[in-house]
Formats: C-alpha cells, sequence, structure tokens
C-alpha cells in the first residue's frame, strides 16, 4: 500500500524513524471507561515509529490506581523491554487488558518508565476531547488522530511491513 502524503498540519507515520523516538506533547489527553475517567494528563510522551501511529504514555501520577490491576504475564519489545498489563474495573465493569507499561525500559526509553500506554480499541482515548480511532489490529496500541497519515502497520496483511 502506497504512504499516504500529508498534508498541512498532518505527518507521515513513514516518516518517523525505527528504532523510535520519544516526543513529548502538552495536549491534554483522556482515557474513559464509560463515563469515568480513569486517566488524564498534558504531560504525554507520544512512542513515535515508522509505520506505527504515535503510542500515547501517561506519567503513572496521571492515572487514577483505584481503578487498575496488574495482570500476569508480560511481552518483550526489541527496542523498550518488557511490558507488563494492566486490566480496569470501574463499578461492574471490567475491561481486560487495557494498558501495558515498561517498569524498567532499556536506557533510551527510560523517560517513560512506569508509565501507561492505553488501547483505543478497548476503552475510550481522546485528545483534546476528540476520541481517536484505534490502529488496526488487536496488538498494537497506537492512538490515529486528524493529524496522522498513513498506512498503518497492524491491520491484517501488515504484519510483514
Amino acid at each position: 500500500m502506497p504512504r499516504i502524503e500529508p498534508g498541512p498540519g498532518q505527518e507521515s507515520v513513514w516518516d518517523y524513524p525505527r528504532p523510535p523516538v520519544l516526543r513529548p506533547d502538552g495536549r491534554r489527553a483522556e482515557v474513559k471507561v464509560g463515563r469515568v475517567t480513569i486517566a488524564a494528563t498534558r504531560e504525554a510522551i507520544l512512542v513515535l515509529e515508522t509505520s506505527h501511529p504515535p503510542g500515547w504514555y501517561f506519567p503513572p501520577g496521571d492515572v487514577d490506581p483505584v481503578y487498575l490491576r496488574r495482570e500476569p504475564g508480560s511481552s518483550s519489545c526489541e527496542w523498550k523491554g518488557d511490558a507488563t498489563y494492566w486490566s480496569a474495573m470501574v463499578g461492574e465493569v471490567e475491561v481486560q487488558r487495557v494498558a501495558w507499561s515498561y517498569p524498567r525500559p532499556t536506557p533510551d526509553y527510560v523517560a517513560i518508565a512506569g508509565y501507561l500506554s492505553f488501547y483505543p480499541q478497548r476503552v475510550e482515548c481522546l485528545v483534546e476531547g476528540r476520541r481517536v480511532e484505534p490502529q488496526g489490529g488487536g496488538f498494537y496500541g497506537g492512538w490515529v488522530t486528524p493529524e496522522v497519515v498513513g498506512p498503518f502497520k497492524g491491520a491484517p496483511g501488515t504484519m510483514g511491513w
């Protein structure tokens, strides 16, 4: 699939580097389960990697821990290290594996140690009050916002990119 040329005010994920880089973002980002906001920040760190919409990482102090439970198991990223997973419980609503974090990332990614990133496929994620679109597929958790163009890795048929 050919690269989409970015318009004014847009950026292409095909211009992001590999290995990924970190970029602070001061826009208001929120995560909700139903009507309950479980995370809100203006201090997100974005992880920008070739072919992926940005991963939005929230400082731990901007995530309400009363709603989260660490899940067993982990996965490994070739760049960032070993990830842990989190589920959310809001009232009677439980959502499995809504987020992941890197408690002890590799040295190049120590800035996101303990930060949480949320799957927009599983919970409502917003930037400046506007709901984001989830990255295709179920494995990656990138946030597709209007200023980011693809095509994006993750959907069926793209794993070999």
